[in-house]
């Protein structure tokens, strides 16, 4: 590796300027002789003949245009020049070492930086814990986790400012690489719930019932309405919210029904301390469409495609068919 270092003296012209050029392993050298004291340990430790750390500090000392060393009563010294410039070399060669380290963990997937953004519902619920897996294994990746609105992470991920995103009614865009999976569904009812007799529920048996839904302006929902009523029968709103995590928490406090993703209501039903909530199948399969993201115009790291990879293996347990 070459260091180039350009001296630039002012002048009204702009005109004096001069370049010098300065060798990796020169400054390998110096330092080798610098903290050891000694041409020959010098040579041990850089694994070189003691001629060619001579002829490298020859060389580096013409380059700089001053003396290196000093011999004092038979010791080796350094001049008081090369004391200025040792701290320096010793910091930019300690940086250069952490640049060739970081290089092999990136090289390995342990180190990088993720940048995130998706549903409100799955920064408290799914994702975390497959970030915490994620991570275990690769203590030096750092991660941005930004939850909010499909537009919003859409606007994001055509702007580059992150790497993956995970959202929903995603409908497509040149600047966007995208996946979309057809997540089960399931219908939840609060605990003692006449309905939690049968073995699954009908857009009919809820006809009735208050139903929490997402918002009117939803692909969901409106995929849920055509669905009851190709069944003939009509939604019966109570509530309607942004995110299933919310539907999951108003079911279990035993305020109307839902049709939620499964991953959701597993994800709330494992934590649930309170009465809970019942999980039936809900039939006609209605899949819940998750799109995961990611932007074309600039290449993707390499860590994020292997988070990319984790995340949807974390889904495969509820996909609508499971691969």
């Amino acid at each position: 590796m070459t260091v180039i270092i350009m001296k630039c003296y002012e002048d009204a012209a702009w005109e004096a300027c001069t370049k010098m050029t300065i060798r990796l392993r020169q400054l390998e050298a110096f330092r080798a002789v610098a903290h050891t004291g000694s041409y020959t340990r010098a040579a041990e430790s850089l694994g070189i003949s003691q001629p060619a750390v001579s002829r490298l500090l020859s060389d580096f000392s013409q380059s700089v245009g001053f003396a290196l060393f000093r011999r004092q009563e038979g010791r080796l010294m350094l001049s008081q020049e090369a004391r200025y410039l040792l701290s320096e070399v010793d910091r930019l060669l300690e940086s250069l070492r952490h640049i060739e380290e970081l290089t092999k963990d990136i090289n390995r997937r342990k180190a990088g930086h993720l940048r995130i953004a998706c549903l409100p519902g799955f920064a408290t619920s799914h994702l975390p814990g497959v970030l915490a897996r994620f991570l275990e294994s690769r203590p030096g990746v750092t991660v941005t986790l930004e939850p909010d609105r499909p537009e919003r992470i859409l606007e994001w991920i055509i702007g580059e400012q992150y790497d993956f995103g995970i959202t929903d009614g995603f409908s497509g865009h040149p600047a966007v690489q995208s996946e979309t999976l057809e997540m089960r569904t399931v219908c939840i009812l609060p605990a003692g719930h006449r309905l939690t007799t049968r073995h699954a529920i009908r857009p009919e048996d809820i006809a009735g019932e208050g139903l929490i839904h997402t918002r009117r302006d939803s692909p969901f929902f409106r995929d849920l309405e055509a669905l009851f009523q190709n069944c003939g029968v009509a939604i019966n709103s109570l509530i309607e919210v942004r995110q299933f995590t919310a539907a999951c928490m108003l079911v279990a406090e035993g305020i109307g029904v839902s049709v939620v993703s499964e991953m959701d209501a597993r994800a709330y039903e494992s934590r649930s301390n309170g009465p809970g909530l019942v999980i039936r199948p809900f039939t006609p399969a209605l899949p819940h469409r998750l799109t995961l993201l990611q932007p074309t115009m600039t290449p993707v790291s390499m860590i994020t495609l292997e988070f990319r990879d984790a995340f949807r293996e974390s889904l495969s347990p509820f996909l609508l068919t499971q691969e």
